[in-house]
């Protein structure tokens, strides 16, 4: 016991702790999204409710991870159509994609709400359900979180640090999702802007997940978008809003 208790694993452990607020930032705007589908007053109960069971799904998928890596990466199926289309699908690749299209649809149909409705005051219905808005922030949280445990998994193989890290990201999260969700509630104007940051990691994820899955269409195969790229398109669509609210704002 007194082994982890050392100067390197309370390094790893900060590591991780960063890994998992950088990558958990995207879950962030998808749950603030998720959680105004139901009544106001509940909306912060689901945020919070909804982190938090992620969090013992998070261990629970690390531990089978760390114990079963081979069964996520054994092949399940092939796919084949005369060089249209080809791929050799596994756990990894069909969770990363599914989850990818999930959100990217999810982004859509969120941005072309905004353009279809004429009251944007008065736009949100909320009253859904709570166990659907539950259901598809823990859902989604497990998507998200897949690629943050396999990268964990390069720094550290001490499950006791990897749970740690996920219980203090997950206590984070749970601490900034009233700040994601209000800061997005009186900034209306940003919330396209999350929007086409969802849209952007739909991409990621569904380019990844194509890689994973040796897709090929017409020859050509799918390249996982690097997370460079990633990055770089994040901060280019970020500044540009900045600056085209502030020149909306001196226009005006």
């Amino acid at each position: 016991m007194s082994a982890l208790f050392t100067p390197e694993n309370f390094f790893t452990l900060l590591m991780l702790v960063a890994l998992q607020a950088v990558l958990g930032f995207d879950n962030l705007l998808y749950i603030s999204i998720e959680s105004k589908r139901v009544e106001k007053s509940r909306q912060a109960f689901v945020r919070h409710a909804g982190i938090g069971i992620a969090i013992f799904f998070r261990i629970a998928l690390l531990f089978v991870v760390l114990h079963a890596v081979s069964a996520f990466s054994a092949p399940v199926f092939t796919v084949g159509f005369n060089g249209v289309f080809t791929g050799t699908f596994n756990v990894h690749s069909l969770i990363t994609l599914i989850g990818g299209g999930f959100i990217i649809y999810t982004a859509t149909k969120e941005i072309s709400h905004l353009l279809s409705v004429e009251n944007l005051e008065g736009e949100h219905k909320p009253g859904g359900s709570v166990t659907k808005a539950l259901f598809w922030i823990v859902t989604m949280n497990l998507v998200f979180s897949f690629d943050s445990i396999l990268s964990a998994m390069a720094l550290s193989d001490v499950f006791a640090i990897m749970a740690t890290a996920i219980v203090i990201s997950g206590l984070l999260m749970i601490w900034l999702s009233d700040y994601v969700a209000s800061f997005l509630e009186k900034n209306r104007m940003y919330e396209v802007m999350g929007l086409f940051i969802l849209f952007l990691v739909g991409i990621l994820l569904v380019t990844e997940g194509g890689h994973l899955a040796h897709i090929k269409l017409f020859g050509f195969a799918v390249e996982a978008m690097s997370k460079t790229t990633f990055y770089f398109v994040l901060a280019v669509i970020v500044i540009t809003d900045v600056i085209q609210s502030r020149y909306q704002k001196k226009h005006k």
